[in-house]
C-alpha cells in the first residue's frame, strides 16, 4: 500500500484533517537466507526492487542468475523479507555477495549510505556499444509523460518516480517510491524479471535530481540515456560522459540542459 490516512492540523485554519501520508517500511533483501542489505521503501513492487538492487549492486548480471524470488514470513504479516536464490553454477556472484557482505543501510534519501568508497560504488563496464536517439520534442514531453504516471505523489507529494520510455514517447514501465534509487531499481528490475536487460532501447526518466547512483544504476542496465527532473551532480556527468550514457538535466517546462 502507497498511503495511509494520518490526522493532521491545517494551519491558519486549526481544522483536523485526514491526510493521505505516503508508507515508509524497510526492506531486507537475502540471497539464500543471508542478509545483504536493508532498504527504506514505499511497499509495492519488492521483487522489482530486489532484482533492481541486485543487478545494479553487480551481484547479478541477468535473469537466468536467479532461480527464486520471493517474499518469505508469514502471509498474514508485514512482507518485509525477500530471498532470491541464485542459479547453481553462478560462483563469480557468490564472491560478489560475500565480498559485499558488510552494513549497507541504504535510507530513502541516500543510496550510498554504508559504502566503503567510490571505488566500491562504481561497477565497472566498456563504454555502451548501441545508441538510441531522443528527438528534443520527446525529451520536452517527458515531466508530463510522467507526471500522468505518478497517482501516489498525486496523493500524497511524497513519491519519487521512475520510468522507462521508448523513442516514440510510449510508456515501458514506471514505478514510484519514497525512495528515489528504489524507484529506478523497481524499473530495471521489472526488465530484468521479463528478461530485458541490456535495457538498451529505452530512456529513464526521474522525478528527482540526477546523482551518481542514478546514472550508474541506468549504465548497468544497459540504459544510453537518462533525464531527470532536478539538477545533475558532477559525478554523475562524469560517470556519463566516461561510459557513454547521455544525461540530461533541468527537463521541465519544455526545455532541457544535456550533460556532455
Amino acid at each position: 500500500m502507497a498511503s495511509e490516512i494520518r490526522a493532521a492540523e491545517r494551519w491558519p485554519s486549526g481544522s483536523t484533517e485526514p491526510d493521505d501520508i505516503a508508507v515508509e517500511e524497510p526492506l531486507e533483501i537475502r540471497i539464500e537466507g543471508v542478509s545483504l542489505a536493508v532498504t527504506m521503501r514505499t511497499p509495492g513492487n519488492d521483487l522489482d526492487l530486489a532484482a533492481g538492487f541486485l543487478l545494479t549492486e553487480g551481484v547479478i548480471d541477468g535473469a537466468d542468475d536467479v532461480v527464486a524470488l520471493a517474499h518469505i514470513g508469514p502471509p498474514s504479516g508485514p512482507q518485509n523479507v525477500v530471498d532470491c536464490v541464485l542459479a547453481g553454477g553462478v560462483e563469480a556472484h557468490r564472491e560478489r555477495v560475500s565480498a559485499a557482505t558488510r552494513e549497507l543501510y541504504a535510507t530513502s534519501s541516500c543510496g550510498l549510505c554504508g559504502k566503503a568508497s567510490l571505488d566500491r560504488l562504481e561497477v565497472m563496464l566498456p563504454p555502451l556499444a548501441r545508441r538510441v536517439d531522443f528527438t528534443p520534442a520527446l525529451l520536452a514531453s517527458l515531466p508530463s509523460r510522467l507526471r500522468e504516471v505518478q497517482p501516489g505523489f498525486g496523493r500524497t507529494g511524497g513519491l519519487h518516480a521512475a520510468a522507462l520510455f521508448f523513442s516514440d514517447g510510449t510508456l515501458d514501465v514506471a514505478r514510484e517510491d519514497i525512495g528515489r534509487h528504489n524507484a529506478v531499481d523497481k524499473v530495471l528490475g521489472h526488465r530484468l524479471r521479463t528478461d530485458r536487460v541490456p535495457a538498451d532501447d529505452v530512456i529513464l526518466m526521474v522525478s528527482s535530481r540526477a546523482g551518481f547512483e542514478i546514472v550508474q544504476k541506468a549504465r548497468v542496465a544497459g540504459i544510453t540515456a537518462v533525464a531527470s527532473v532536478g539538477a545533475a551532480s558532477t559525478l554523475a556527468i562524469d560517470l556519463a560522459m566516461r561510459s557513454g550514457v547521455r544525461l540530461y538535466g533541468f527537463v521541465r517546462d519544455g526545455r532541457w540542459t544535456r550533460y556532455g
